[in-house]
């Protein structure tokens, strides 16, 4: 990655290249899910899409194009939803008339349009109930000054998920033998962050405290996200990754060799369970058959302590076109009928701790993650509950 004048040119496959707008990620990594630029009237998103094959970044000026971008995965992972949908509502506020009365109502369905892209990450709407009480307080200030406040919320956001996820890293890479064989299902990494990652935060951290980690990871049916961003930014990063289909789990459990289970998560219900991207289910039952210990690594934003256990939790029914298709490649006849959940949900009962910034928690339940939820998080206290 070569840096020139006021961009970023990354060399990508299939392509004479793309642009990451300066300066870099707030991460601080050479890539990222998502960014508002300087300036606070554009956002640049990684379309992950795309991927592996072209890292290609977009420029979006409205926020209905940030809507877009999480409704066809351009920009998916609860975190990264999140902090899309923050950065939208800037967008919004950019430009949105000056009066005080129709300021309030672009932004209300500004934020009604977000809210409704996808269902089941928590994030979304935690995020939304932030900046909303940003609009609030300034509502009465100049338009530049209404922006400039909404922007740094938006940032911070964005700058605590890092945060976050390194500190859930470091927590449950405790967990984590000093060589160790991880498995795990979807993405949960920089790309479904704000940088760094949540499942993969705990493999990234592992490697820092000089533990030698490989991974397994799952290709991740219908839409391939394993395979497409979890391989690819393991790959980049220079780890060890080998590549499963779906239906291998089972055989690679029982040949012994995988010693520990981490995903990521979209929702966690008051009762610890747990939705992630379809399969991760399966995945736990099959570590649980196996004697294998599995994870969940989050940001106490996706505890939806209001959410009594995972049937309270929605799950997005998505097109069946994803089903039908591989790569856009038609894979089943028309005439049949599809399923396609975007999500399923753990047990709690399945997982041995969940990770997040402000602790652990084991066994997941209502006990430990109300006990998460006192926590004072500007503290910095964190501990195993």
């Amino acid at each position: 990655m070569t840096r020139g004048g006021a961009y970023v040119t990354v060399g990508t496959v299939g392509t004479a290249g793309s642009t990451l707008p300066h300066p870099a990620p707030l991460s601080g990594a050479s890539y990222s899910a998502i960014e508002l630029m300087p300036g606070d009237r554009e956002v640049v998103l990684l379309d992950q899409r795309a991927l592996p094959l072209d890292e290609r970044y977009e420029r979006l000026h409205h926020v209905e194009q940030v809507a877009v971008a999480i409704e066809t995965l351009a920009v998916r992972g609860a975190p990264a939803i999140g902090i899309a949908a923050a950065y939208g509502l800037v967008l919004a506020a950019a430009g949105a008339p000056a009066g005080e009365p129709h300021f309030a109502s672009e932004m209300a369905a500004a934020a009604l349009r977000l809210h409704r892209t996808r269902p089941t990450a928590v994030n979304l709407s935690w995020a939304l109930a932030r900046m909303a009480r940003v609009v609030t307080q300034v509502r009465s200030l100049a338009a530049p000054a209404r922006v400039e406040r909404l922007a740094a919320e938006a940032r911070a956001i964005h700058s605590e998920d890092v945060a976050a996820c390194r500190a859930m890293g470091r927590i449950g890479a405790e967990r984590v033998p000093g060589d160790a064989v991880i498995l795990t299902h979807c993405n949960a990494g920089a790309l479904a962050t704000g940088g760094f990652g949540t499942a993969l935060g705990v493999v990234r951290a592992s490697r820092e405290a000089g533990k030698r980690v490989r991974v397994v990871a799952c290709e991740t049916r219908p839409v391939l996200q394993g395979a497409r961003l979890t391989a690819w930014e393991l790959a980049r990063d220079g780890f060890d990754v080998t590549l499963i289909t779906d239906s291998m789990v089972a055989q690679r459990m029982r040949r012994g060799g995988i010693d520990l289970v981490v995903v990521g998560a979209d929702r966690i219900a008051r009762s610890g369970d747990v939705a992630n991207k379809i399969g991760t289910y399966g995945v736990a039952c099959l570590a649980r058959a196996h004697g294998v210990p599995f994870y969940v690594a989050a940001p106490f934003s996706t505890v939806d302590l209001a959410c009594p256990d995972g049937d309270a939790i929605p799950i997005e029914q998505r097109s069946e076109h994803e089903v039908r298709t591989c790569g856009g490649v038609p894979i089943a006849p028309a005439g049949a009928r599809v399923e396609n959940p975007a999500f399923d949900v753990t047990p709690a009962g399945l997982i041995r701790s969940i990770f997040t910034e402000r602790g652990e928690v084991t066994p997941p339940g209502e006990a430990g993650l109300m006990a998460l939820e006192r926590i004072d998080q500007e503290g910095g206290k964190t501990g195993r509950i």
